[in-house]
């Protein structure tokens, strides 16, 4: 699979990429549940509900959102900042299924936005990152489908499926379900995010998946600023 970064988006965007195959997402280990929780006691030691915004990491995508996409990120949060911030109030993480789980441990951990995606739902076709085109219909998890414009920036495959907004919103056409056995992970990165943090980000979610699920990895994760060839298998 080749995953490309449209030009005029070069240097603006970038992503961390992995691929873990063969998971087993139907029942939840136990000892995952204790993994959860570890990491939900060790957030709340480390951030506090009103120093959040001034880390340097959540002030990158806050920037990003301001200036590159348009979104007031007081309204509109990044979605590791909505995650990290439930979790500061006492709330728990949402629990989807294993594998998604995961992604969201990984995401309050790294503070990094993060995409997982059912690679058997849009075939293993190349993927673009690319402005949306006026109109463009995006089919979002939990909400109508919707037109998009064209200062949106989105993750598609080469014939036009959409699997995410950019870089908060995913497709329910391509979303990890219970019976996923194959996952993409894709970790949004934005100007001054290192990326060291993209790629531990996405190993992390990787051993995890491997661990508890069963999983198999046959590639190291990588990140893409251009153009890469990505082994799915």
């Amino acid at each position: 699979m080749k995953f490309s970064i449209e030009d005029r988006l070069r240097g603006k965007v970038f992503v961390g990429v992995g691929v873990v195959n063969n998971v087993k997402n139907n029942e939840y280990p136990s000892e995952l549940l204790a993994i959860i929780n570890e990491a939900i006691k060790e957030v709340r030691s480390r951030y506090s509900l009103d120093k959040l915004k001034d880390d340097p990491v959540i002030r990158h995508y806050r920037d990003f959102y301001w200036h590159e996409l348009g979104i007031d990120p007081t309204k509109q949060r990044p979605a590791q900042e909505a995650l990290l911030r439930r979790v500061l109030r006492g709330e728990d993480l949402p629990r989807i299924n294993p594998m998604v789980d995961i992604g969201n441990v990984a995401s309050i951990k790294y503070l990094v936005p993060i995409g997982l995606y059912d690679i058997d739902s849009f075939g293993g076709k190349d993927l673009v990152i690319r402005y949306a085109r006026n109109g463009e219909v995006f089919n979002p998890i939990g909400s109508p489908k919707r037109s998009l414009s064209d200062n949106q920036i989105i993750l598609s495959t080469i014939d036009g499926l959409i699997l995410h907004v950019y870089p908060y919103r995913d497709s329910e056409t391509t979303k990890i379900r219970n019976e996923t056995r194959n996952v993409l992970i894709v970790i949004a990165g934005v100007p001054g995010i290192e990326n060291e943090r993209l790629l531990e980000s996405a190993q992390f979610i990787i051993d995890l998946a491997i661990k508890y699920l069963g999983g198999s990895a046959s590639m190291k994760p990588v990140v893409v600023k251009d153009e890469k060839d990505i082994q799915l298998r």
